[in-house]
């Protein structure tokens, strides 16, 4: 009875030890996160769009060019940041604004659909809020390529061109299917529970290795701001939410045609991060366009933080064509 009774201790013991360390790390990153927040404030403007803030960062007072308009892809959790390498050799001459979606940076999440419309509207709306005034030049990553061929399609007067930085386009969502879009949205949800617990503060790799990280752009308290950032907004649920209705929005896109008469330039990854194929997805959606350019670079899907100056000089180019 008595080596019973010592064997249910040991195994309550046992049980209970994993449960107090995760709860002291939960504990632990809640009190972290706090700090953080208060160390790291906001660099951009807040303004609440829908209910809830988001966070909108300019610099660069433009010299009566354009303002350029930058959107993160899917997942990228301190776009403010992670696009420095290339608006900080535009801003001498452009005014640059960086607008990070629900569940992005220092932008709160969101129990808001995630539908197309929604996303569009909140994005000119955080704009129309903190000052900004189109016609813009958009400069959107990966997923972020069809909302803006989407506002083309429905805004075409404040869409002066697009510079896609390995944009998606619709064609590559309607590809994939819906079935394997909802199954990343499952495996989004399942990571955000690895970080809101506090796991994520074991695995500091999951961030030192971002390209913003390890192409030596940010200085150390920008790469501190960063890892911040991250703790707080990687694989949040807006997130995993957009992700699935990520088939969804393409069909919508895709129903709507093509906004053939924007000018466009593609700067285009070996596609090893994103899909085989990828090349040609791309550039056989843009062969119809009246105005369509591309340039394939020999890097990963972060073009913008891996090839900035070639990015940069031929955007200048390009914008400084459409004026002529």
């Amino acid at each position: 009875m008595r080596l019973r009774r010592r064997i249910l201790r040991i195994i309550l013991f046992l049980l209970a030890v994993p449960v107090i360390l995760c709860g002291a790390l939960y504990g632990f990153h809640k009190i972290s996160l706090w700090a953080e927040s208060r160390k790291y404030p906001p660099v951009g403007k807040m303004v609440e769009v829908n209910g809830h803030q988001m966070h909108v960062y300019g610099e660069g007072d433009g010299n009566g060019n354009e303002t350029l308009v930058f959107l993160s892809g899917s997942g990228t959790a301190a776009p403010a940041l992670d696009f420095k390498a290339l608006y900080s050799r535009l801003s001498d001459q452009y005014h640059i604004v960086v607008v990070e979606r629900a569940g992005y940076g220092f932008s709160e999440a969101a129990d808001i659909p995630r539908d197309i419309d929604t996303v569009l509207e909140e994005t000119r709306s955080a704009l129309t809020l903190s000052g900004e005034n189109g016609p813009y030049i958009l400069f959107p990553h990966s997923l972020s390529g069809i909302e803006a061929l989407y506002w083309g399609q429905k805004y075409p007067d404040e869409v002066k061109a697009i510079i896609g930085l390995d944009a998606a386009v619709p064609t590559l969502y309607l590809s994939w299917g819906k079935q394997l879009l909802e199954d990343t949205a499952d495996h989004m949800k399942l990571l955000s529970f690895f970080y809101r617990s506090g796991l994520v503060r074991l695995q500091p790799e999951i961030y030192n290795t971002d390209p913003a990280m390890t192409m030596d752009v940010l200085s150390d308290e920008e790469k501190a701001m960063y890892r911040a950032v991250v703790m707080r907004s990687f694989m949040t649920g807006s997130m995993a939410d957009e992700a699935r209705s990520c088939y969804d929005n393409a069909v919508n896109v895709d129903s709507l045609g093509k906004p053939v008469k924007i000018p466009v330039y593609y700067f285009i990854s070996d596609g090893s991060q994103v899909a085989p194929g990828w090349r040609d997805t791309v550039t056989d959606y843009l062969s119809s366009f009246e105005n369509a350019h591309y340039m394939f670079l020999d890097c990963g899907h972060y073009v913008h933080d891996e090839m900035p100056d070639v990015i940069a000089g031929e955007s200048i180019n390009f914008m400084k064509s459409l004026t002529k």
